[in-house]
């Protein structure tokens, strides 16, 4: 059922059913962020899930602990990886967040704050564009480093997370058709995002070039809009369930063989589109890539050119737990000439961004992404690559933070440096 026009009872029947494949073996404690944190078992996936049993059952109830913890969770999704059972932990997650937002448990400033941007800002592409363009407004007249000794610290944090917004004319949109260079070798279509679409358009101008250098004409529907993958982990199935509607039309009228997406949340959100709104989302489901996996797949083009640089690659969570999609970025990156892909300590452990997580749970995200800064600083790469918006903010400002003197850039920006300016 569409869990925007599920009932409460339904919900919490729903988080029964799921709570029972667990048969409590605690292999995810182990892979489990703020677990590893704290050494509580409440914070483990299989303590919430005893938490969301005992609501479900009528034992407990749904009250500001059960609120807390269902926030605190970073829903990784890593404890799905490694559960034997199939437990489908993301899902009670968004379900029972659902339920705390019914129940009106989160209040104060920042609860509001984060719910009108999400309802009232990100949906809205003229709104955001506005947003964007006072914030490059702010950074080019200096006024943000101007006035950033006289913030509290808190707001210094976050301002420490904004990327360099590009200028007006480099956050275009692209063109609605891009051709394929060379042998066509197929049409798809590419989503661009909201706030990626801003602040990082030139991820997916490089996304664009290696698609056509790849031989693939693609579409980009000037009517798609943001994933909901925000909303749906904020507890509000019903923005997100009507956001997925539109990208279905959207891309349903594209007529494309494949829908490629280069930011990992959104591709595990696109990817579970049916689990939202039912059948009506099937095929644009199940024809949604990674693109790190549509070009493995594919076979890639062999790159002319050379990118001399040791490189981490660092799984997204959404890529690696939600889509199940490891090997394919580590695959593209070997095939580029000069490129040394270097191993570290904590790859597939989460960063801490979490969507807006580092803006809701500042400590715990400072926490969880300083385990993988010291795993990154010990390996001291030239690069440190990853496929997700979040995470490359999160993974700048920590690498600034931690004095790292390597880059953090997404692997397709790497394989377009590799096919050259030609591209």
């Amino acid at each position: 059922m569409d869990p925007a026009r599920q009932s409460s009872t339904e919900r919490w029947r729903e988080i029964l059913e799921r709570s029972l494949d667990c048969v409590h073996c605690g292999l995810c404690l182990p892979t489990c962020p703020t677990y590893r944190e704290t050494g509580r078992e409440i914070s483990s996936p299989r303590g919430r899930i005893y938490l969301l049993r005992g609501v479900a059952e009528g034992r407990i109830p749904l009250a500001a602990a059960v609120a807390e913890e269902a926030y605190l969770c970073l829903g990784c999704r890593a404890c799905e990886t490694a559960c034997p059972s199939g437990v489908r932990f993301g899902s009670m997650l968004e379900l029972s967040r659902a339920e705390v937002e019914v129940a009106q448990l989160r209040s104060g400033w920042a609860r509001r704050l984060e719910g009108w941007a999400l309802r009232s800002l990100v949906p809205h592409r003229r709104r955001l564009r506005l947003l964007f363009d006072l914030l490059a407004a702010v950074q080019r007249l200096r006024l943000d480093r101007l006035a950033r000794p006289l913030l509290p610290r808190r707001l210094r944090e976050l301002h420490a997370l904004l990327p360099p917004i590009p200028p007006k004319r480099d956050r275009r949109p692209p063109p609605e058709i891009v051709p394929a260079r060379g042998e066509r070798r197929g049409r798809v279509g590419l989503l661009t995002g909201c706030i990626a679409a801003e602040a990082f358009g030139h991820v997916n101008r490089a996304t664009l070039r290696v698609l056509a250098r790849n031989g693939f004409e693609v579409v980009v529907p000037r009517d798609q809009g943001c994933c909901g993958a925000l909303h749906a982990h904020g507890g509000d199935p019903e923005t997100a369930s009507e956001l997925a509607r539109r990208n279905v039309a959207a891309f349903g009228r594209a007529d494309v063989e494949a829908i490629v997406v280069n930011s990992a949340g959104c591709g595990a959100a696109m990817r579970e589109a049916n689990a939202w709104i039912g059948s009506e989302a099937e095929a644009f489901a199940a024809k949604v890539r990674d693109v790190s996996e549509f070009l493995d797949a594919a076979g890639l083009q062999p790159p002319g050119g050379r990118f001399e640089a040791r490189v981490c690659y660092d799984d997204p969570c959404h890529l690696v737990h939600g889509q199940g999609v490891a090997e394919a970025p580590r695959n593209l990156l070997r095939q580029i000439p000069g490129l040394k892909l270097e191993p570290h300590d904590d790859p597939a452990g989460c960063c801490g961004a979490a969507g807006i997580y580092n803006l809701t749970h500042r400590e715990m995200s400072n926490a969880v992404l300083d385990r993988k800064l010291r795993a990154l600083a010990a390996a001291d790469p030239d690069v440190i690559a990853t496929g997700n918006p979040g995470c490359l903010m999160q993974l700048r400002a920590g690498a600034a933070r931690f004095k790292l003197r390597a880059r953090v850039v997404h692997p397709i920006e790497l394989l377009d440096a590799a096919y050259g300016p030609d591209a």
